[in-house]
Parts: structure tokens; C-alpha cells; sequence
């Protein structure tokens, strides 16, 4: 049979609140017990229950991840960011996607949160989602990743910036027919899909450049939607002779139309994505690399600070990483 905390307490001859004010180091126990109890407890063997304790604490010692997606290469990165500081940490992940794959939303995630986890951790929603806002009227400690609002801790890109990086890489080259693959036909409620955009209208408009609305395709973030956007830019009668790519899986996608048209990246028609996603430069794409992983880390290692430093004031200006592009082959001056 498993030991108990009640044997602990029987062959020390206390009580067991003795014995569980001892064993997590608490005070109101002096030297001499303390170190009998756990020479006791270190004879028997005995664990302290991780629920129990955290019971006895009035924390759960876990943390609660929202995300509009899980399997998407961004969503699963970032994941693996904030894990890996829950993990040292000693605490659990409560994950919950606010999504089907269809686009159906589940249930709302703010009445499963009461008294299941101690912070929140939100991925990439829309800044006017109503969960959102339930979420943060539950007044727990919470950290945004891939989002900014006020007063509310988070970590992002500046994703204005990472679309004129792009697309400037582009014009340098002596581009001026330049093509844009983004998300969805109607205005996105995602800040960095608008962002992105943002950035590229300005870059162009800087360089003098129009913005022909018949050069813009999309791919809804996915391979299979980069394919089909980059096709349909192709068969266009005056194709562009360059294009970002909102996201690197789009790009990939885009990769696959020009070579099925007989095309080559690069050669024939450049093309710059965003993310710096693993694949990126097994397939040569040139990119504008975020630091998906560290955006997780920092978020949760902020919030792990809230949890343990209570009295703690932590800012709440967003905390924003920078980016870089990487050139790689798919991407070549203009031919004359």
C-alpha cells in the first residue's frame, strides 16, 4: 500500500498538519521536528500528492493555453515555447482550442477556466474576440502571445514591419509587378494577417508602386491555399514577377503551382514568404523569420512571474521581438 501522510504523522507523533507544514517547508515548526519529520518521511518513502498540495495552497499548478488552432505549424511552436517554461516550472498545461477545424466555434472557454487553472495564456486571437474579453474579465493572470491590448501583458512582432521587410526585399530587387498572397477575401479579424497587409501596401506606396487588387490571391494560411492562390496569379494574362506570401506554408503551396506550371522559384518568378518555418530551408525559401518558440517562452515566463511574485508590478507594454530576413534562392533580381 501506498504510504500515507497520516503514517508520516503516526511514526513522528504529530499531527498531520504538523507533518504537512514541515514537509512544504511552511513555518510554525520548529528545527529539530522538521528535520525528524522528514528524516522519517525520507524512511518510508513518502510523496507529497501534487494535488494535495496544491489544495492545501489554493493553486491548481496549472496554466491554461487558448489557441484558435493546435496543428498548424505557428500554434505548435508557440506551444512548445510555453511548455518548455511549464515544464521547469513544475506546472501543467490546460490546453483549449476555441475552433473546430471547420471553423465551428467549441464551447466557451472562460466558465471551464473557474478554479481549474491559476493564469491564462491566449495565442493569436482577435484583439474584439468576445471570449477574449470573457476571459479577461475573469481578473486572472494572463499573458497574450501574438496580439497587443492595453494594460494587458503580451508578446508580439510588429507585423507592419515584417510585411515591408518583405516586400521591400522584393522592390530592392527591382520588382514592380509584385503579387500578394493573403488569408481570406473579406477583412480578417486577425491582427497580424491585417498587419501584414498593412505593411505591404506601405512598402509599395513608398516605392511608388500601385497595388493591383488583381494580384492579390488567397490561401487561408495553408499549404493547399497557397497552391491554389498561386495559380490563380499565374494564369492571369500579365502574371506578377514577384510574391509575398503572408506565411511560409502558403509559400509552400505557391512553390508546388509555379513548379506544376513549370516554373522555378526564383528563376522565374521570386517569392518571399514569413515565419521561418522548419521547412523553409530544406525547400530554399527566402524569409522573414519570427521567433515563434521564444514568443511562447517569454510570454510564459512572464506569466510564471505573476504567479510566484504576486506583489510583483509587471508592465504591461507589449514586449516585441524583432525579425529578420533570411535571403535564400527563391528570391533573384528582376529579369530584364
Amino acid at each position: 500500500m501506498a504510504i500515507t501522510i497520516k503514517d508520516v504523522a503516526d511514526a513522528a507523533g504529530v499531527s498531520t498538519a504538523t507533518v504537512s507544514r514541515a514537509l512544504r517547508g511552511l513555518p510554525n515548526v520548529d528545527s529539530a521536528t522538521r528535520e525528524r519529520i522528514q528524516r522519517i518521511a525520507t524512511d518510508l518513502d513518502y510523496v507529497i500528492s501534487p494535488s494535495a498540495s496544491r489544495l492545501a495552497s489554493g493553486r491548481t499548478g496549472s496554466i491554461a493555453v487558448i489557441t484558435p488552432y493546435i496543428a498548424r505549424w505557428y500554434f505548435s511552436t508557440v506551444l512548445s515555447g510555453v511548455e518548455s517554461v511549464l515544464q521547469s516550472a513544475g506546472m501543467d498545461l490546460l490546453l483549449m482550442s476555441v475552433s473546430t477545424p471547420e471553423g465551428q466555434h467549441r464551447l466557451p472557454p472562460a466558465p471551464r477556466l473557474r478554479r481549474r487553472v491559476d493564469g491564462v495564456l491566449v495565442i493569436g486571437l482577435p484583439p474584439q474576440d468576445a471570449q477574449l474579453h470573457e476571459v479577461l474579465s475573469l481578473r486572472m493572470p494572463t499573458s497574450l502571445i501574438g496580439l497587443v491590448m492595453p494594460g494587458v501583458p503580451s508578446v508580439a512582432i510588429d507585423d507592419v514591419v515584417a510585411g515591408q521587410i518583405a516586400t521591400q526585399h522584393l522592390i530592392n530587387l527591382g520588382h514592380e509587378r509584385i503579387g500578394v498572397i493573403n488569408g481570406a477575401p473579406i477583412m480578417s479579424p486577425y491582427t497580424a494577417e491585417n498587419d501584414r497587409f498593412r505593411g505591404f501596401e506601405a512598402a509599395m506606396t513608398d516605392a511608388g508602386l500601385p497595388v493591383d487588387p488583381m494580384l492579390e490571391a488567397y490561401g487561408y494560411f495553408t499549404i493547399a491555399g497557397g497552391e491554389q492562390a498561386m495559380t490563380a496569379l499565374l494564369t492571369q494574362k500579365n502574371p506578377p514577377t514577384a510574391v509575398f506570401a503572408m506565411s511560409d506554408e502558403m509559400a509552400f503551396g505557391a512553390m508546388k503551382a509555379m513548379r506544376s506550371h513549370g516554373l522555378v522559384p526564383g528563376r522565374d518568378i521570386s517569392l518571399v514568404g514569413i515565419d521561418g518555418h522548419d521547412m523553409s530551408e530544406f525547400l530554399d525559401l527566402t524569409t522573414v523569420v519570427q521567433p515563434v518558440h521564444d514568443l511562447g517562452r517569454i510570454a510564459a515566463e512572464a506569466l510564471v512571474l505573476q504567479l510566484r511574485s504576486p506583489g510583483v508590478e509587471v508592465p504591461t507594454d507589449a514586449i516585441r521581438l524583432p525579425t529578420q530576413l533570411i535571403v535564400r534562392g527563391s528570391t533573384s533580381p528582376k529579369r530584364a
